[in-house]
């Protein structure tokens, strides 16, 4: 009785916490795989995961709902872009930051409003708009004087002879002992969401829409303003993921920049035990979800797969988390269905 009891213990502890486990077989992998691994490398990781974690939190927010957001990554290309113009322009970080965060919150808000307000469906309005954002940025960095772009023929570049070049940089790449900058923040803003989602009515108004729109619509939620809030929220990430981006490259190449970072968003989402169907899943996940994710990319480096591999290799995992996500309830209820037939019997 006493076995079964920590076994039971040890099997919630898992359903609740599967994603800090899977992160460390993933890491694990990794350390066998990859020679010489050091505490730099490790930290690396962290670094390297800040841009779609930031954009993971915002995405797995917008999950919780039950909705999708495909032009996060497109937004992150447009906005980032936009910013770089606005730094190069007035030299200035805060309000370079200001319009980044204002700005990709816009471009949110229209996904808003046309998903909780006009009650279009995500996957259209965002699959529309994820062209839309690509198109304007690759547009307007062709057709915009040069010196406002950086002197860059088809990239957005940030002027480094600016007096606060340097200070911006030293933001994208610099460390606090070990540990770098945007990667703290990524921490930072992962407790933060924590909280806001589990703490605050707005969070239990999140999860109570992904678990039934309907019921949270009857209960007195306007199912319509909190989706809007969301994707305003959610755009407002990808603003903060731009400025760390232009503050680690020093450009933004609107071609190429935020290329299926939807998907990779989707992916941490999924890894960090979130829901696609909405309502389930704790926030703290998209954090372990978007480093396990960076470190798959690191396992496909080191065992020096061919490029053009990699991102079916990445779907394939994503296709069986998903699968996994889908087949567990159903397991464990023929599981308990079989039990019952056993006891009757």
């Amino acid at each position: 009785m006493k076995g079964k009891t920590i076994g039971d213990k040890i099997a919630k502890i898992w359903r609740g916490y599967s994603f800090i486990f899977v992160f460390f077989i993933i890491f694990a992998v990794y350390a066998f795989t990859s020679s010489g691994l050091t505490m730099s490398a490790s930290m690396n990781i962290l670094r390297h995961s800040a841009v779609i974690g930031i954009i993971s939190l915002g995405m797995g927010m917008i999950c919780l709902t039950g909705e999708i957001d495909l032009s996060v990554g497109s937004m992150l290309a447009l906005v980032s872009g936009f910013s770089v113009i606005v730094f190069n322009i007035t030299d200035n970080i805060f309000l370079t930051l200001l319009f980044a965060v204002f700005f990709a919150a816009f471009c949110g808000g229209m996904n808003g409003f046309l998903v909780g307000v006009v009650k279009m469906p995500a996957f259209i309005v965002t699959l529309a708009t994820m062209l839309i954002y690509r198109s304007f940025a690759q547009y307007f960095c062709q057709n915009i004087d040069k010196k406002l772009a950086g002197g860059g023929s088809s990239v957005y570049r940030m002027i480094n002879s600016h007096s606060s070049y340097q200070s911006m940089y030293q933001f994208g790449n610099g460390k606090i002992l070990l540990f770098p900058i945007v990667g703290i923040m990524l921490i930072l803003f992962t407790i933060l969401f924590v909280y806001i989602l589990n703490d605050t009515k707005f969070g239990k108004k999140v999860y109570a829409i992904g678990s039934s729109a309907k019921s949270a619509f009857m209960s007195g939620i306007n199912v319509g303003l909190v989706k809007m809030l969301v994707f305003i929220i959610a755009g407002g990430m990808v603003g903060l993921a731009s400025f760390f981006w232009i503050a680690m490259n020093a450009s933004s190449d609107p071609a190429t920049t935020g290329s299926s970072f939807e998907m990779y968003a989707i992916a941490a989402v999924v890894l960090g035990g979130i829901s696609m169907s909405g309502g389930k899943g704790k926030c703290l996940g998209i954090l372990f979800g978007s480093l396990s994710y960076t470190v798959i990319d690191k396992i496909i480096i080191a065992l020096k797969m061919n490029s053009l591999i990699n991102d079916a290799v990445k779907g394939i995992i994503l296709l069986v988390v998903i699968l996994i996500q889908v087949a567990s309830p159903q397991i464990k209820q023929r599981m308990e269905i079989s039990k019952s037939r056993k006891r009757e019997g």
